[in-house]
């Protein structure tokens, strides 16, 4: 049976977001930003990032994955599902759950790119540096960690574990 070890409480993920998004809010203050939530991992996040603005902003979604059902990246990235509106010249925020390697989040940005946005710059949950791959900067993070393989809040290990609340490390 697999141990879920306590990290992070509903009311540590509470505060974060509100630090977070109180940042994001005076950083994009009279911008035109657009939110973009990489799924499916990123919901439950987005969610209560957008809740805790006070700033208005667009929402999109894209869905790519690299891990399958398994608790290591394969290194390989697949597009699922693209954005839908239009970000040419706008400010982009790419909302993610956690960034591991760094490899899905360096496609995500090259690949929105090409889409010729004024900016882009990250917001993840989780920033996680074990076994990061590749130099990225990541421009908000509410939580660091150096390892383990990490569920709840979104968080999932074979899509189980999205539901819980807290954060929580899985010891299989």
């Amino acid at each position: 049976m697999p141990e879920l070890v306590p990290v992070l409480s509903k009311n540590d993920i509470d505060s974060l977001v509100t630090k977070v998004a109180h940042r994001i809010s005076t950083d994009y203050r009279n911008h035109d930003l657009i939110l973009i939530g990489v799924l499916k991992g990123a919901f439950v996040f987005l969610s209560d990032l957008v809740r805790s603005l006070d700033i208005p902003v667009q929402i999109d979604f894209i869905r790519v994955f690299s891990y399958g059902s398994d608790m290591s990246s394969s290194g390989e990235i697949h597009l699922k599902k693209d954005i839908e509106v239009d970000i040419k010249d706008k400010d982009v925020l790419i909302v993610e759950d956690i960034v591991d390697t760094g490899l899905t989040l360096k496609y995500l940005i090259d690949y929105l790119r090409s889409y010729h946005p004024k900016t882009i710059k990250v917001c993840v949950f989780i920033d996680k540096h074990q076994r990061r791959e590749t130099d990225i900067a990541i421009d908000y993070s509410c939580h660091d960690v150096d390892k383990g393989f990490l569920v709840g809040y979104g968080l999932d290990y074979n899509e189980n574990y999205r539901y819980l609340s807290g954060i929580y490390h899985l010891k299989l």
